[in-house]
């Protein structure tokens, strides 16, 4: 479970943004719902442990995540949150799958080739492991995007603006196989995102003013 509790953060010279408490259980799926501005951006990087804030507590499967060393924190970040981008960040001069170990590796964990192969046959990408992100479609890069956030397992899966950018055909694709992995791999999902077309999928709603 995900846990948010009087949690705010301020930058100099700006206005203090307060959150309202969040309970997320196990494998929910939820829209975070914000316009610019409103701090959809800096809630994510509170959750995923890149920010930590100036008070409250963040907890993910009964740890306080900003109670780790840096070290730890890392560590327990690549094993316990995927992180999906409006654009693929991978490295270009690695093939798909060496992209995946890289993933595996990060969180320290031994290389898993056939957890590899799983997960781009589950996003219907298997063929093309050996071919690097140049030569692949802006469709398939963001299915590897999907496939190295979910490669460890992770309890909570983070979509930051993963529509915004596309047609209502692909968006509604995306939307799908985000749902999909995270039900494949048991993990919490909170898609983040100022584009209502996607707000109809989703029972769960935390909405920033």
């Amino acid at each position: 479970m995900i846990s948010l509790k009087s949690v705010s953060h301020s930058y100099s010279n700006q206005h203090r943004i307060g959150f309202k408490d969040w309970q997320i259980k196990d494998g929910e799926q939820w829209l975070l719902l914000g316009a610019s501005g409103s701090g959809k951006t800096t809630l994510l990087h509170i959750l995923t442990g890149i920010l930590k804030p100036e008070q409250g507590d963040v907890m993910i499967n009964e740890t306080a995540i900003y109670g780790l060393s840096s070290k730890k924190l890392d560590q327990f970040r690549g094993r316990n949150i995927g992180i999906i981008f409006q654009r693929p960040h991978l490295i270009k001069s690695l093939t798909i799958s060496e992209n995946l170990v890289m993933a595996q590796s990060f969180a320290k964990l031994p290389t898993d080739l056939v957890r590899v192969n799983e997960v781009l046959t589950s996003l219907g990408i298997a063929d093309k492991k050996n071919a690097y992100p140049s030569e692949l479609s802006q469709g398939q890069l963001q299915r590897v995007s999907i496939a190295r956030a979910v490669i460890n397992k992770p309890a909570l899966l983070i979509a930051d603006e993963p529509t915004s950018s596309l047609d209502d055909q692909n968006a509604a694709a995306v939307l799908s196989l985000l749902m999909e992995q995270s039900g494949l791999n048991q993990a919490t999902l909170v898609v983040a995102t100022h584009d209502k077309r996607v707000k109809d999928a989703f029972t769960n709603t935390y909405e920033l003013s």
